[in-house]
């Protein structure tokens, strides 16, 4: 700069005066004082030579001084302006590139917020993300510097950018839908749950309560408590980058979700057709066509009649766990006493018998409201049954019950309770353990053969008012009319006819009408 320049010259001038030459300096001496201070006077005396030597020099120091206090001036006067022309800037990068300087580093902050707010609206209400560059602001201090912060600034906007985000909705790893965001995707999910335990809610109305409220001994209402509901499939989120036109329905999805795009099937009724039959020939399960056909009562169908065979094939489905508590009662026990003086088939009572109350625990596990398994997890007796004393004649009749059953299977599981489980009534329990099938009292063999629905079967009449059946045997072990006491083995478990898997389906029968054999059977 020109000021620095004019500092150089200074400094040489100062250089010069500080080595003068001989001729220079009696040339710039005061007039008064060249003649005294060069002469030499013959005959000076050499304390006036000395004064003349000083009186020389001490104007030489006089005009050092006088430069140098110019130059000083002249140096504070060109510093003072030039730091009053000095300012503070900052370079700004974006990515690493040097896109100018600007004054304010706020300016930078406050275009970056409104830059954000520009990008993230959106005309189709969908989620923007913006992408942003990294920007680095470097101090620097410029000499009277111009600059345009506008200019920078709007170079800068080419650095963001923004495109639209969803949230993808993947069911065991497969991709099923896009909805604008998390909040959607979890209402979707929110109301499959919902749907299914409202489902759940309505089946347990039509089924176990009514079966309960029958019951004379059943004075407390069935308890039952929703202990956790979660999918059966692994379901995940993903937030994906999409084009709008990607976005589907929700309630779309939802039904996509629930029903797998199955299509209705309808059957129409033929001659000689039964529900088991068309369950086995379309290889459906029995409790689809109970459930989509509330109207069929006691397996009683029609030719012509139009059935909704429709088998769901939920994408998602929903598995509920829940736990029911419900009253059932104790069959009271009869004490006979024979009197020889009455005559056979006679009988008198003594003192009258009255049944007990036990509370049952039962942890029912569905998926999308169909039962999948079922556990009795206590009983506890409310109310002890009080015994009935009955005179009868003393001709006994061969193979007539003691009114006190028997397990017919020992070490039994319950696999399956009495009522309505699978959308259709359950005639007796499905029990499960040692395979070896006993006669639960004494009776007499009334049917030993295959029976619809329930294969290899086998029915007792003890001939007291009370059958019971044996059902899905996988071998028969007695006969028609053949006398068997209780504890006798009549067959081995199996899995023919309707069954699902090896057990043993047992009924009670009280003149000719199923009872709960839970009733009869005392863990």
């Amino acid at each position: 700069m020109k000021f620095f320049k004019g500092a150089d010259r200074l400094k040489g001038l100062l250089d010069k005066l500080r080595t003068p030459r001989s001729e220079d300096r009696s040339n710039n001496l005061d007039e008064s004082v060249k003649p005294a201070a060069v002469s030499e006077v013959p005959g000076a005396t050499a304390l006036e030579r000395m004064k003349n030597r000083i009186i020389l020099h001490k104007w030489m120091v006089i005009k050092s001084v006088s430069a140098l206090g110019l130059m000083a001036a002249v140096v504070v006067s060109g510093h003072e302006l030039v730091e009053a022309n000095m300012n503070d800037y900052y370079q700004v990068y974006a990515n690493g590139d040097l896109i100018g300087i600007v004054s304010d580093p706020s300016k930078v902050e406050e275009y970056k917020q409104k830059k954000r707010e520009q990008l993230s609206k959106n005309e189709a209400d969908l989620r923007m993300v913006v992408t942003e560059p990294k920007l680095e602001l470097t101090p620097e201090r410029v000499f009277s510097h111009n600059g345009d912060d506008q200019a920078v600034l709007d170079k800068l906007g080419g650095y963001f950018s923004s495109y639209p985000v969803g949230v993808q909705l993947v069911v065991d790893g497969k991709p099923m839908g896009i909805v604008k965001d998390e909040a959607a995707a979890k209402t979707v999910l929110d109301q499959i749950k919902n749907n299914a335990i409202a489902s759940m809610q309505t089946k347990k109305m039509s089924g176990r309560v009514s079966i309960l409220s029958a019951s004379p001994a059943a004075g407390t209402p069935v308890q039952t408590e929703l202990q956790k509901a979660d999918f059966v499939q692994k379901v995940d989120l993903q937030e994906v980058k999409i084009e709008p036109k990607q976005l589907v329905n929700p309630e779309d999805l939802r039904k996509k979700l629930e029903t797998g795009d199955v299509q209705p099937t309808k059957y129409t009724v033929e001659k000689g057709d039964c529900v088991s039959c068309i369950a086995k020939k379309l290889d459906i399960p029995k409790q689809v066509i109970y459930q989509n056909n509330p109207t069929i009562s006691d397996d009683m169908i029609k030719v012509g009649q139009q059935l909704d065979l429709t088998v769901l094939k939920p994408t998602l489905a929903v598995r509920t766990v829940e736990k029911v508590v419900e009253n059932q009662e104790i069959a009271y026990e009869t004490e006979v006493k024979q009197d020889d003086n009455m005559r056979l088939g006679e009988s008198e009572v003594l003192s009258p018998g009255k049944n007990g109350l036990k509370k049952m625990t039962y942890q029912l596990t569905k998926v999308n409201g169909l039962l999948e398994a079922e556990t009795v997890l206590s009983e506890e007796i409310v109310q002890q049954p009080v015994k009935a004393v009955v005179k009868k004649g003393t001709k006994v009749i061969k193979g007539e019950g003691t009114g006190k059953f028997a397990w017919p299977v020992q070490s039994a599981s319950i696999s399956s309770t009495f009522g309505t489980r699978w959308g259709a009534f359950h005639k007796g329990v499905d029990l499960t353990g040692n395979r070896n099938i006993m006669a639960s009292d004494n009776g007499k063999v009334v049917f030993a053969g295959e029976k619809s629905g329930y294969g290899n079967c086998i029915i007792i009449d003890h001939m007291n008012g009370y059958r019971t059946l044996y059902g899905h045997l996988n071998q028969i072990n007695t006969s028609v009319g053949k006398i068997v006491e209780k504890g006798e083995k009549i067959g081995y478990m199996g899995s023919t006819g309707d069954s699902t898997g090896v057990h043993l389906h047992f009924e009670v029968q009280k003149n000719e009408t199923p009872e709960n054999p839970l009733k009869y059977l005392n863990q």
